[in-house]
């Protein structure tokens, strides 16, 4: 038996602060995104580490310094969920920081094998969030499927 609430029963997702720093909002798009389904693998935190180890501002942070980003983050996906977070990244983030930051959630998600439908449809629905282009998404996933292609 399943069971619904009506629309304007359901609680109200809790407010988010609206000034999220761009170093945070961008590391929050590709938290969201792998863990969409409300589970954080160890592939997928060793990927997020490795997307943002090396491009700055995150390289010059002390491991103490992204440890804390990424803990509050957490804290913030498990308080409002995946989507939110997302949203309210998406309003820290200009144009450019969106298609990269899109671009860092595709490459982590590609990067343990092939993308799956319901990882195609997150990809889809951030896309969607961060009003991207659709031949920006698609040129994006054609290059990732060049980055991840079997070597034999």
């Amino acid at each position: 038996m399943v069971l619904s609430m009506p629309a304007e029963a359901m609680p109200a997702p809790p407010q988010s602060d609206p000034s999220m720093p761009v170093e945070e909002a961008f590391v929050a798009v590709a938290l969201a995104a792998v863990s969409w389904d409300g589970t954080l693998t160890a592939a997928g935190t060793r990927a997020l580490r490795h997307a943002i180890d090396y491009r700055a501002p995150y390289r010059q942070m002390g491991e103490a310094q992204v440890a804390l980003l990424i803990t509050r983050l957490l804290e913030a996906l498990r308080q409002r969920g995946a989507q939110h977070l997302m949203l309210d990244a998406a309003r820290s983030l200009d144009a450019d920081r969106r298609r990269s930051a899109y671009a860092v959630a595709a490459e982590i998600m590609r990067s343990d094998g092939p993308l799956l439908a319901d990882e195609r449809n997150i990809l889809s629905t951030l896309a969607a969030t961060l009003e991207l282009d659709g031949a920006d998404t698609s040129s994006v996933l054609e290059v990732m499927e060049v980055l991840h292609a079997p070597v034999v």
